[in-house]
This record gives C-alpha cells, sequence and structure tokens, in this order.
C-alpha cells in the first residue's frame, strides 16, 4: 500500500471516530431535548389549574370577626383559627429580624427561589443536618395560595409553589410578604400569626416582645409541637438559642444581648383569645351572630375580619344581669331563669340583653347557651295591651263599660274566667286592662275580630305566628321578650315603631364600611290612639294592682306605664314596662317552659318577686339621677264610637247606652259612665300574704249608679287612682284578695259568693258613693 494509500486510509478511519463521538453527543443532546420538551410539557401540565395567585385576596389568612359594644370595647369574636393580624410596624424587629436569620437568610437577595439554599439544604441533608431548602415566599405561598396542598409532599407541588413565589415576588414588596408570612405562620397551641402567639404564651402584643421572647417564638414554626414551650421547655430553649446564634451570626444583636437572653429562663406569662368566642355577653353575641348569617356567609364571618359595631352599652349591661342575677340567685331553684331585653325608645337599639343566668353547654351543671331573650314564651296578660291598641284603632273608646264577672260563656266551648273567679263587675275597659280582667277582653276580642289583633301585634313588632282563635287576646300564642320590647316600645313613641337594632356598623377586614343603621321610624299607629292607649297602661302602674311591685318600688323620677302577664299554668312571668327613655321587657320561667315556677319553694301566681323586682332593680339603677323627661305630646284629639254602638257578648247593652265618646284627647279625660245592670255584689275574703299592696282612698266622682252594690266611673284628668275618669272602679269587686292577673281560656263554673283575688278593683259595699276606701292585699 502507498503512502497516500495509507493516509487515505488513516484520514478515513479519523473521520469515523468523528463521526461516531458527533453522534453520541448529538445523541445526547437530541434525548436532553426531548427531556426537556416532555418535561416542559409535563410542567406545563402542573401549572394549567394554579389558583388565583395574582389576586391580593389570594394571600389573606383567615381573621376573626370583631365584636364591639358601643363604646367601642372588643366584646366576642368569631373566628375559625386563632389568628391576629398585625401591620410590620406593630411587630418587634427582633421577630422580624430573627425570623429572616433563622428561616431565609437571603430573604432580601433572592427573588422568591434561592438556588443557594436548596444547595445549601442538600450538602447539609447529606452530611447528616437538617435545613430546609423552601423560602419565606414559598413558606407563604404553601401556607395561603396552595394550603389545600401543603401536604402533599410531590414534585408537582413543589415546581408549582417555586412558580408562584416568583410571580409573587414580581408583585409584592419584601417587607409586604414578610409581614403576610408573619399573619399566617403557625405557633403552636392553637394560635395563628405572630400577634396569637404573643398572647397565647406571653400575654402581651408583638411589638411588646423581648429578645428572649421574641426569639423563643420565631423558633417554634419550625416543629410547633416539638418546641411548644408549655410542653417541652428544654427542647424550646435550646431552639431559641439557635435563633439567637443566628442573629448574632448575621450581626442583628450583639455578643452582650446573646449572653444576656441565652441565660434567661423561659417565662411564660399565657394568656388566652379563645374566651372572645364567648365573650362577656354570650347571650347577646350569639344573636348578633345569628344577624350576620342572614346577610354573610359562614367563611366571611368566621374568617372574613368583620368588624361589628353593635348598640350594647355595657353600663346596662352590667345593671341588667346584675338585676336579673339578684332575684334567680335567691330562687331556691335552679330550673328557673330570666330573660331581659331594653331597647332605647329615641332609635330602637338595644342597649341591653340578658339571655339566661349561666351560659354553657354542660347541661348536668344547669348551664344553657339558648337564648331565652329570642326563645316564644306565652305572654298572658301581658299581649293584652295589643288587643286594646286594635279596639281602639277601630274606635272603641277605653271608657266603654264591660261586664267583668267572672266567668262569662263567651262562645259555644269557650267560657274564660277571671284569675280566682274575681267579680269585677261593670266597669271601663281601662279599668279592665289595670285589673287584667280576662272576661272583659275576651268580650272586646269578640267584637272587633280575632284579625284585627294580629294586623295589628304585627304592625307594632310581633313577628311570630298568632293563632287566629279568641284565645290569642289572653296570650296563648308563643313570642320573644324580644318582640314584646319592640312593639311595646311603640307605646312610649306614640304610635312609631322602630326595628329593634343591634347592630350599628360593619366594615370589612379594610376598614371598608359594608353597612351602616340609618334610621327609619314609622308611624304605624294613629298618635293620638297610641297615646291615649300609653295613658291606659300609664293608669296600669298607677293603679298598683297587678303591678303593686313597681307601682311601689319605682323610683326614678319618670313616668312610667306598663303590663304584668302570666301564663294558665304559671309558667310565663312578665313585666313589660317603659318610661319615655327606655322600654323594657322581663320574663321568668322554667328553662324548660312545662311547668309552673316555683320561688322560694312557693308556686308563682304573678311577677311580683320575679319579673317585677328585676324589672324594677334595672330601671332605677339605668335611670338613677336622669332628669325627669315627659312624653311627648300629642296635639289631635282622638276620635271614638259612640260607646252604645258596641255590642259584647256578655254585656248588657244597657251599659253603654248613655255614655258616649265622640272624642278625646286622652283615654284618663273621658267622661264615662259605669253601669251596673245586676246585682253583682260578693262578699270579700281577705287573705295573706307575704307581698302585699295596698291602693287607698281611691276616690271617683260618680256619674251614675243602679243595682245593688255601686259601681262608680269618675270623669278626671288622672288616668287610674284617686280622680280616674277613664279607669273608675265597677261594683262587685272584692275588697281584697291575692293580686294576680293570670290568663286563663277555660273556666265553666259560676263564681261563689266568696272571691279572693288582687285583679279585683276597688271595694264597694252598700249603697252607690263617690268615693271608696279600697285595699288590694296579696302576691301577684
Amino acid at each position: 500500500m502507498g503512502i497516500r494509500t495509507r493516509r487515505a486510509h488513516k484520514h478515513s478511519k479519523t473521520h469515523i471516530v468523528a463521526f461516531g463521538i458527533a453522534g453520541v453527543f448529538g445523541f445526547i443532546a437530541l434525548f436532553a431535548l426531548a427531556v426537556a420538551i416532555s418535561l416542559g410539557s409535563l410542567v406545563d401540565s402542573w401549572l394549567q389549574d394554579l389558583p388565583d395567585y395574582q389576586s391580593a385576596d389570594a394571600y389573606l389568612v383567615a381573621e376573626p370577626t370583631i365584636v364591639y359594644d358601643a363604646d367601642g370595647n372588643e366584646i366576642a369574636s368569631y373566628y375559625l383559627q386563632n389568628r391576629r393580624s398585625v401591620d410590620l410596624s406593630e411587630i418587634s424587629e427582633y421577630v422580624t429580624e430573627g425570623t429572616v436569620d433563622v428561616e431565609d437568610q437571603r430573604f432580601y437577595e433572592h427573588n422568591g427561589v434561592d438556588p443557594q439554599g436548596i444547595i445549601r439544604a442538600i450538602i447539609s441533608n447529606l452530611t447528616g443536618g437538617s435545613e430546609g431548602a423552601s423560602t419565606i415566599t414559598q413558606q407563604l405561598v404553601r401556607n395561603t395560595v396552595l394550603s389545600d396542598e401543603q401536604f402533599d409532599q410531590t414534585l408537582k407541588r413543589k415546581v408549582r409553589e417555586a412558580y408562584i413565589a416568583i410571580q409573587m415576588e414580581k408583585t409584592y414588596s419584601k417587607d409586604q410578604i414578610l409581614n403576610m408570612y408573619l399573619n399566617t405562620i403557625y405557633y403552636g397551641e392553637g394560635a395563628y400569626g405572630i400577634e396569637a402567639a404573643s398572647i397565647t404564651y406571653f400575654n402581651k402584643h408583638a411589638s411588646e416582645l423581648t429578645l428572649a421572647e421574641a426569639a423563643t417564638l420565631v423558633g417554634i414554626p419550625n416543629s410547633p409541637s416539638y418546641y411548644d414551650p408549655m410542653v417541652n421547655p428544654d427542647a424550646c430553649k435550646e431552639r431559641r438559642n439557635k435563633v439567637l446564634g443566628n442573629m448574632l451570626e448575621m450581626g442583628d444583636i450583639t455578643q452582650e444581648e446573646y449572653d444576656e437572653a441565652c441565660a434567661e429562663d423561659i417565662v411564660l406569662n399565657p394568656g388566652s383569645l379563645d374566651d372572645d368566642t364567648v365573650g362577656d355577653y354570650p347571650y347577646f353575641t350569639d344573636y348578633v351572630k345569628t344577624l350576620l348569617e342572614e346577610d354573610f356567609d359562614n367563611d366571611t364571618i368566621l374568617q372574613g375580619g368583620l368588624k361589628v359595631y353593635t348598640t350594647l352599652d355595657p353600663e346596662k349591661q352590667q345593671a341588667a344581669e346584675e338585676a336579673v342575677d339578684e332575684v334567680i340567685s335567691q330562687a331556691g331553684n335552679d330550673e328557673i331563669s330570666s330573660a331581659l331585653v331594653s331597647i332605647d325608645n329615641t332609635n330602637g337599639y338595644i342597649v341591653a340583653m340578658v339571655g339566661g343566668t349561666n351560659y354553657g353547654y354542660d347541661s348536668s351543671q344547669g348551664q344553657s347557651s339558648v337564648n331565652l331573650a329570642t326563645s316564644q314564651r306565652q305572654a298572658g296578660s301581658s299581649f293584652k295591651p295589643f288587643t286594646l291598641m286594635a279596639a281602639m284603632i277601630e274606635g272603641m273608646s277605653p271608657s266603654v263599660i264591660l261586664n267583668c264577672n267572672s266567668p262569662i260563656q263567651v262562645t259555644a266551648t269557650w267560657a274564660p274566667k277571671n284569675d280566682s273567679y274575681a267579680q269585677f263587675g261593670y266597669i271601663t275597659l281601662a279599668r279592665a286592662t289595670e285589673v287584667s280582667s280576662n272576661t272583659g277582653y275576651a268580650q272586646v276580642i269578640m267584637a272587633i275580630g280575632v284579625d284585627k289583633l294580629i294586623e295589628t301585634a304585627h304592625l307594632m313588632g310581633i313577628d311570630s305566628e298568632i293563632e287566629e282563635v279568641p284565645s290569642s287576646v289572653l296570650g296563648s300564642s308563643g313570642v320573644t321578650p324580644l318582640e314584646m320590647c319592640e312593639a311595646y316600645s311603640v307605646f312610649a313613641n306614640n304610635g312609631v315603631h322602630r326595628d329593634a337594632i343591634a347592630i350599628t356598623k360593619i366594615e370589612d377586614r379594610n376598614g371598608n364600611v359594608v353597612y351602616e343603621h340609618q334610621d327609619n321610624p314609622e308611624q304605624v299607629i294613629d298618635a293620638a290612639v297610641a297615646r291615649d292607649a300609653r295613658e291606659v297602661l300609664e293608669g296600669v302602674v298607677e293603679a298598683g294592682y297587678t303591678t303593686y311591685y313597681v307601682h311601689d318600688y319605682f323610683t326614678a323620677d319618670q313616668p312610667v306605664g306598663g303590663k304584668t302577664g302570666t301564663s294558665d299554668e304559671g309558667d310565663n312571668l312578665w313585666f313589660c314596662g317603659f318610661t319615655p327613655q327606655l322600654t323594657t321587657v322581663v320574663w321568668t320561667g322554667n328553662k324548660d317552659n312545662s311547668q309552673t315556677v316555683y320561688y322560694q319553694g312557693v308556686a308563682s301566681t304573678g311577677s311580683g318577686k320575679t319579673s317585677q323586682p328585676i324589672w324594677t332593680d334595672y330601671m332605677n339603677t339605668v335611670l338613677e339621677g336622669v332628669d325627669r323627661e315627659e312624653f311627648a305630646e300629642v296635639d289631635e284629639e282622638a276620635t271614638y264610637k259612640s260607646n252604645s254602638s258596641w255590642t259584647f257578648v256578655g254585656t248588657s247593652s244597657s251599659a253603654n247606652s248613655s255614655s258616649t265618646v265622640s272624642s278625646s284627647s286622652s283615654s284618663s279625660s273621658s267622661s264615662t259612665t259605669s253601669t251596673t245592670t245586676q246585682s253583682q255584689t260578693t262578699s270579700t275574703t281577705s287573705s295573706s300574704s307575704s307581698d302585699t299592696s295596698t291602693e287607698s282612698s281611691s276616690s271617683d266622682s260618680s256619674s251614675g249608679s243602679s243595682g245593688s252594690g255601686s259601681g262608680s266611673s269618675g270623669s278626671g284628668s288622672g288616668s287610674s287612682g284617686s280622680g280616674s275618669g277613664s279607669s273608675g272602679s265597677g261594683s262587685g269587686s272584692s275588697g281584697s284578695g291575692s293580686s294576680s292577673d293570670t290568663s286563663s281560656s277555660s273556666g265553666t263554673s259560676s263564681s261563689s259568693g266568696t272571691s279572693s283575688s288582687s285583679d279585683s278593683s276597688s271595694s264597694s259595699s252598700g249603697t252607690s258613693q263617690n268615693s271608696s276606701s279600697s285595699t288590694s292585699s296579696g302576691s301577684e
């Protein structure tokens, strides 16, 4: 072979080798490209269904809804997690510096993902150490946007986390990211965020933490259960010192600070945010939550960071709770409780609400979370004023005469009776209200129709369903103390209705007002008619028969009206009353609403030992020192039908034949005639009781009488008592007896000659006379 041939052959081998090496590298390159394309496609697919990480809301952490009283004090919170968000300026620099030094030293240098940190973590793990590779930004993404995937240890989740972290760094500053992180991270013991952790472990704000305290908290998130200082203080201290070491290494603290902090023991001062869920006024704040649930979903309430400003007056609330506790604590009966609602008449604000006396969930300890202020109970005679108002709207004057003896057969199946079969004789409607005559009001409801009662009650604020049966006049349907308070406020306001308001304003987590209450009074009842009805209820308290406790012990210098109520079985005891400033309703009964109330071992026949003392104590306290105020004047006079135009099922038509009233400026100034058309006298029986009320020297100017046992009706300026025109006493009432206004829808037997009742009107004996002294004695 020649030289040229050998050279060519040699070159050919060289080319083969060259082409072979190139082929290998080409194959590798093609393979890498194929892998990259495949991985790119795979990564692309992983990033297809990302949550909306571009919205600021995506990084908002769950924050509680805070509830405030009328003075701006925090009284409760509703939350899914124990968390409080604060600005970076409200966090100790020891916390911010320590967090960066131990969690992500290159935080201010990387773009969301730290390659150096990843390499450092790999080396550390290979050499037996332990170090995480996730940056603060990545951890924030994991705890917020990708919270549903945070326990997913797949490459897919890590790629998604890294991608969003990089995008997040393009949107937010480092300080914003650090702030969000510190409000998000879990610190153990149910505490989310640095503020909650500061309170949970040291009972102080995050801005007040010392270096040692800050380092303690900074070290916990690495392993919240293991480094929990309440459970494992030694491990927590070791971790704290590690944090301090990093801070020293990074130049954020001096050697002296490091030494002093390391020498400190961990001294805890546990605080709690958990109690705020219940708050100081749990029944009221539970009610507020039910209102929020009407307009917001549960996630917003528990996580949306709302600020809810309420009407609750802390001083009045305290007075209400003390008044209830004072009476119930002396009952000697763990089964009874009371509810109180008080409303500001000028705006409808609920200033106090007591829903019970022992809030909780352990029934074996007598606890209950049922809000009795919003629970339906039979109203008894406290519902009669709505019939009074309905009748007056229909043109019935409170001076109309009714036969209020007992019992009276009203329908074929209904023969109501007065309490203790009291014989009140022929008396005015106003007087029948004072003595709480069931038989008188039964005739009124038959004259006007139950539908008128229902319509009026709803107009005034009763939202509960009222049965369309005659016995509804006696309060047989269930209503709530809150409804009754709202409705009775209409009496105080001369026919103006306002909804009972608990929330004045709601702000979102950013301080934007999303709701603000606007006063919206509505004149639902003619002002002159409502005024006349109100004056009848003022007469009820002034007379002091069923209302004897309020009559005797209400000391505030304010005009007052109201009505008691006792259901048929003595299981619901009410007093609903008002002054120009406040309307307050108190209910007392058994928690299970199934049996007669026993107070100090005695069966209750009225509210004289329970609801009336609670109402009186509360109102005396909150009105002490308040200048006297009169109810608003009404210039117009109400116009009523002639009394003789009314027909009553149990009353002789002649009773109203000579008594006509076309108009009246007030119910108490009407000229009325009380006529007895049959013998109605009864022998009286004196009964003794621990509670007595004395109504003395009730002087009425008589305009006519007939029959045995005088019935007198006065014309004068007072609504009741001495010189009462609209509420003159009729004949046939017992001189003394037990005071009660129990509503009964049954009773078929005739009364015996002896009657014992404090629902009775003044005693009349002998022939007609213009004045009489009477004494009503007994328990109500």
